[in-house]
């Protein structure tokens, strides 16, 4: 229960020391699990414990937020925990966020390569099908070229989407709420009744100079992940807002864009959420691990970056544009 309660406990814990006191601190946090073994360590042993933990959502906090927790055996008046709870977020997320150009730069390099060293042989084993179609008198001997052929068209369009679309961005100015709409007209027109678009857009965002192109591709990558995520049957949110003095990379800007791209599906596997800008991962059968990779690239070119927060029911990726972009002739 708590005895008493400084101002920064306040904001972490979004009441007042005069309403906290007498309450129980577990349920201010709602009972999360690393914070009730701290307490029960620290009074079953009165040595001294310290974890990294998340707090969940509240109606103060709506999002989930990163703390330091310490707890310490105390003898002042009526109190024998002292607990210290530090927000460590934005710390977090710059630790993250460097962690996710890293890996893009990562993964660029090394899709390159790859994708250059597959590319090369693709065209000799295209022209030889081809020759050797020529030679080929019997119709059913044909259709094994034509296997040949079929498969090699399909890799060079896997190539082609390794790579990247070439040459620097055609910058000029977009509205970024019609580019979104012009995704939700692609998505609706897939057929998924079940399917419920919602929209949380900024009004006061402005014009910014992007590639339209690269970044319709962006985002239809990422609604549409979201949409097979949900396997047709659920709700994706997109929501804009303008962030102030925001770092993306070492680089502090003054304001950008956060376009989030939520859905309350089942979530990104845990042992996937550290690879899942890299190119080729993913967690269906079916997929090709192409999206978000090539997302963030094409995102990245903007000189922003993507990153998420995933659990059960609730996933959002983020995308993170600086306002004060160049335009292609600058």
């Amino acid at each position: 229960m708590i005895v008493d309660l400084n101002p920064a406990g306040e904001n972490v814990l979004g009441i007042s020391r005069q309403r906290a006191r007498g309450q129980s601190l577990l349920q201010l946090v709602d009972d999360e699990p690393e914070m009730r073994e701290i307490l029960a360590r620290v009074a079953a042993s009165g040595e001294h414990y310290a974890n990294e933990m998340r707090l969940a959502p509240t109606e103060v906090h709506p999002d989930e937020r990163v703390v330091d927790c310490h707890a310490s055996p105390v003898q002042i008046d009526n109190a024998s925990v002292l607990v210290e709870i530090n927000d460590v977020t934005r710390r977090s997320q710059i630790s993250r966020e460097n962690a996710l150009l890293i890996q893009h730069g990562a993964g660029r390099q090394m899709i390159r390569q790859l994708a250059h060293e597959i590319k090369n042989p693709l065209g000799g084993i295209r022209g030889a099908a081809q020759l050797l179609e020529r030679q080929l008198g019997e119709q059913e001997l044909r259709e094994y070229t034509d296997v040949v052929i079929s498969e090699t068209d399909r890799l060079a369009g896997l190539v082609d989407t390794l790579l990247g679309p070439g040459g620097p961005p055609n910058k000029r100015a977009v509205n970024i709420h019609e580019l979104v709409e012009y995704v939700i007209r692609i998505i609706e027109a897939e057929d998924l009744p079940y399917l419920t678009i919602r929209r949380d857009y900024d009004p006061g965002l402005p014009e910014i100079n992007l590639d339209r192109d690269q970044m319709v591709q962006a985002f239809l990558n990422l609604v549409r992940n979201a949409a097979t995520a949900l396997e047709g049957h659920g709700t994706i949110t997109l929501r804009s807002r303008a962030v102030t003095n925001f770092t993306i990379g070492d680089v502090r800007h003054r304001v950008i864009a956060s376009i989030e791209v939520e859905d309350d599906g089942p979530g990104i596997p845990f042992d996937l959420q550290d690879s899942v800008f890299y190119p080729l991962v993913t967690s269906r059968p079916e997929g090709t691990g192409l999206g978000l990779p090539a997302a963030q690239e094409m995102i990245s070119r903007h000189n922003g970056l993507i990153e998420f927060e995933s659990r059960p029911g609730r996933t959002v990726f983020f995308v993170r544009i600086p306002l004060e972009q160049e335009t292609s002739g600058d």
